[in-house]
């Protein structure tokens, strides 16, 4: 916009040099040229004023989609994590339930194996 500007003005700061017309012809002529100039600049005004406002509200809807997205996003793998880490504190308990019960199951056989120990060995006494 400014480069046309100012190839408006050296434009017509030549054409008052080199002009074959009068002063009051090329002053009317140059009068009309600054005001189509001016029209120009103020509908290009208007067309970056409503592209703008046009990427503006484009980026506002992307930048929702994207953040809606993300949160989708982590949430799923809040979830997924909350699951996996429930799934192995299950198997975990399950684990230790089992070494427990062997555990029990080898206290008892200890147990039964000291009873009969203890019953031959009155037995014997007995003999």
């Amino acid at each position: 916009m400014i480069g046309t500007l100012i190839g408006g003005i050296v434009g017509a700061a030549v054409a008052l040099l080199f002009a074959p017309k009068s002063g009051k012809d090329l002053r009317g002529n140059l009068n009309q040229g600054a005001s189509d100039v001016r029209g120009r600049a103020s509908e290009w005004k208007n067309v970056a004023y409503e592209k703008g406002s046009d990427l503006k509200d484009k980026a506002y809807v992307k930048g929702s989609e994207f953040k809606s997205k993300a949160l989708d996003s982590t949430s799923q793998m809040t979830k997924n994590f909350s699951e996996k880490t429930q799934d192995l504190t299950k198997t975990v308990q399950s684990k230790i339930q089992d070494k427990r019960n062997k555990e029990d199951e080898a206290e008892e056989a200890a147990e039964e194996v000291a009873e009969a120990i203890e019953e031959a060995a009155e037995e014997l006494e007995k003999k």
